[in-house]
């Protein structure tokens, strides 16, 4: 099922008060989460702030999980981790927080408010200059298009 017709019905569930495991889709948060093999833990945002994980409609029917750059006003800058350009939407836009991560097949889930998760991430989110060249030593075989070393 497309995730245009199946994320709507997530949310559904999510405005319903449950939370939602979420297999994942897609290289954009490497290198800490894989298409395939982790899920993510959702719930409905509430108050969100920079560095969060959301899930967000970028565009109708266009849905990524991407991490909070920035919050100006109404508008979000959103980035994956695996990523080096930015999406933009506002507040409204976002449908669901990440409140954890099930990450390499494991049953108890990386928390987002705990220790390891938020060191991950201020480690992470500062190396944003030099990420590429770190994520083409990480997945040399990833296309061009995804991690560009400038000559």
């Amino acid at each position: 099922m497309a995730n245009s017709e199946f994320l709507p019905f997530v949310i559904e569930r999510l405005n319903e008060g449950h939370t939602a495991t979420l297999p994942l889709r897609g290289r954009s948060m490497r290198p800490f989460l894989e298409d395939g093999r982790d899920k993510a833990l959702l719930h409905l945002p509430g108050l969100v702030k920079v560095g969060d994980a959301v899930l967000a409609e970028i565009c109708p029917g266009h849905f990524v999980l991407h991490r909070i750059i920035s919050i100006e006003g109404r508008q979000v800058t959103l980035r994956g981790d695996g990523n080096m350009s930015d999406e933009q939407c506002t507040l409204d836009d976002i449908r669901a927080k990440a409140i954890g991560f099930y990450r390499k097949g494991r049953h108890q889930p990386d928390t987002t408010d705990g220790r390891k998760w938020r060191l991950y991430s201020w480690l992470w989110t500062r190396l944003y200059p030099i990420r590429r060249y770190l994520l083409f030593l990480l997945y040399p075989h990833i296309p061009g298009r995804m991690v560009r070393l400038k000559k």
